[in-house]
C-alpha cells in the first residue's frame, strides 16, 4: 500500500514538472517558503499565524531570482462539530516594495471546512470566500478545495514518519471592472513529522490561471515549516 502511494506521488510530481512545456511562453515559476504557527487556545478555538515569501525563479522565458511579494496572515478557527469548523482570516500582502507598478493588498477570508476519514486516508472539503482589497480594485473570490492526506507508514502518523498530501482547488474571481476569471490548482506535498510539535512539508503546485480568457501556467516549489504550540 505504501509503495503504491509513493509511486502515485512521484507520477503526480512528474506531471507537474512536464506540464509547463505545453506552453512555455506563458509559464512562470515561483519559490514559496512559509513558516506557520498553530496555537490551540481551547478545544474549540485555534489560531494560526504565517509569513511567506514568493520569489520568481522563472519569468519571461528566463531563469532569475526576484522577490515578488511577502505575505503576513492570521486565521481564527472555531470548531462547530467533531469534523466541521468555520474560520475568519486576515492577510496583508506587501507587493509594491518589490514591483513598483503593483499595489499592496488586504485580504479578508471567510472559511468553512469539513473533514472525514473513512479509512487511513483523511479527506477535507474547504470553501472560502475572499475579499481582496487594493487601492484601485476590490475583487471577490470564491474557492472550493478537495484535499487528501495519508501517512506512509501504518494507519497513524508518528514522529519521524512521512505523509503525502494531494489537493485540487477551483477559483472564481469577480470584480466590477473586469470579466470573471477562473483558475484551477493542483498540488502535491510530502511532509515529515519532525517531533511532536513540528512538521516540514515540501511539494509542487501547478496552476492554470485565467483559463477562460488568456491561459497562464504557473508552477510553485513550496516549502512549509509548521509549529504547533
Amino acid at each position: 500500500m505504501t509503495t503504491s502511494y509513493i509511486k502515485f506521488g512521484l507520477i503526480f510530481c512528474a506531471l507537474f514538472i512536464l506540464s509547463p512545456s505545453i506552453a512555455q511562453s506563458d509559464f512562470t515559476g515561483y519559490l514559496q517558503p512559509q513558516i506557520s504557527v498553530n496555537h490551540k487556545i481551547s478545544p474549540l478555538y485555534t489560531t494560526n499565524f504565517s509569513v511567506s515569501n514568493r520569489t520568481y525563479f522563472y519569468k519571461e522565458d528566463a531563469l532569475q531570482l526576484q522577490t515578488r511579494q511577502v505575505d503576513f496572515a492570521h486565521f481564527s478557527d472555531l470548531k462547530i462539530a467533531t469534523n466541521k469548523s468555520i474560520a475568519l482570516g486576515v492577510q496583508y500582502r506587501f507587493r509594491a516594495p518589490f514591483e513598483k507598478e503593483k499595489e499592496n493588498e488586504l485580504r479578508i477570508t471567510e472559511q468553512y471546512n469539513y473533514k472525514f476519514k473513512p479509512n487511513n486516508i483523511r479527506y477535507g472539503l474547504r470553501t472560502r470566500i475572499e475579499q481582496r482589497i487594493s487601492p484601485s480594485l476590490t475583487t471577490h473570490r470564491f474557492r472550493g478545495r478537495l484535499a487528501a492526506d495519508v501517512p506512509l507508514k501504518g494507519e497513524k502518523l508518528d514522529i519521524g514518519e512521512p505523509y503525502l498530501i494531494f489537493s485540487t482547488e477551483s477559483l472564481l474571481s469577480l470584480a466590477r471592472t473586469k470579466k470573471p476569471s477562473y483558475d484551477q490548482r493542483f498540488s502535491s506535498q510530502i511532509g515529515y513529522k519532525l517531533n511532536s510539535n513540528t512538521k516540514l512539508q515540501v511539494g509542487l503546485e501547478y496552476r492554470l490561471e485565467d483559463y477562460n480568457k488568456q491561459l497562464a501556467q504557473v508552477f510553485f516549489l513550496n516549502s512549509t515549516l509548521v509549529f504547533t504550540l
